[in-house]
Parts: C-alpha cells; structure tokens; sequence
C-alpha cells in the first residue's frame, strides 16, 4: 500500500471531496504545487485552475476546478478551502468560452464603464477552466 494523506477539498457551498489520496497537485500562487504525504506545514494563496488528486491505490485521479481559495497542509491532513469549486466532470467547456468571450470583449471596449480588476479576474478564471476541460480530454475522462 502506497503513502497516504487524508484530503478535504471544500468550496462554501459544499465539500467537493474527502478522502485518501497519494499526492495532490494544484494551482499555487507562485506556481504548480506537489503535496506528498509528510509534506511540511504549509498555509498558501491558490489561483483558479485543477486540483488533482491522485487516489490511494487507484490509477486514477480526482479534478477538481477551484477559482481560487487557500491550502492548508498539515502532518496527515491537506485542506482546499476554495473561493468556488466544480468537480471536473461538472464543468461546462460551453460555458466557460462564452465566459471567456464576454471577458475579452468587457476588457477591449474601452468605452464601456466596466471594473477593469473583475473583468480580468473572470477571463483567468475562464481560462482556468478551459484548460482544466483540456486536461481531463487529454485523459479520457
């Protein structure tokens, strides 16, 4: 049997997901981030984009599109508390490029009276979405 650490990945509307896993990858704030179990204490900013979860003792992972959020890392436990989280099979790639869309021509319309910070903030978390999409037709889910 593989190494463990027990994973919470939650959003403030529900709990995504709960279990034991083998690793964690996921968006941090300066940078992907691999969380192995006895991984140090750590407490960090994510960015929108896939949490993966590598299931213990099955080929297969968990993904998990978070908008953002904090880690928490602690001896046997990681917590995603995420801003908003969709599991990866609930995500819409229809949705998300017309979200893109609306995002892109918000940020070119200068004549528009818009908040340039959340226009912004939505185009990136479009784009993490569809690159999440990608990367779970890249593995046949």
């Amino acid at each position: 049997m593989a190494m463990t650490v027990h994973v919470d990945v939650v959003s403030a509307e529900e709990q995504l997901f709960s279990g034991l896993a083998e690793f964690v990858v996921l968006p941090g704030e300066a940078g992907e981030l691999g969380i192995l179990p006895g991984h140090m204490p750590l407490l960090t900013r994510i960015r929108p984009g896939a949490v993966r979860v590598k299931l213990a003792d099955k080929d297969e992972e968990e993904l998990i599109f978070v908008a953002g959020g904090l880690l928490e890392v602690q001896p046997g436990l990681v917590t995603v508390l995420a801003d908003t989280a969709i599991r990866g099979a609930d995500l819409d790639e229809a949705k998300a490029l017309e979200a893109k869309r609306l995002a892109e021509e918000a940020l070119h319309d200068r004549g528009a009276q818009i908040d340039y910070a959340k226009a912004q903030a939505e185009l990136m978390e479009a784009i993490a979405q569809i690159q999440a999409i990608q990367k779970m037709k890249k593995r046949g889910h």
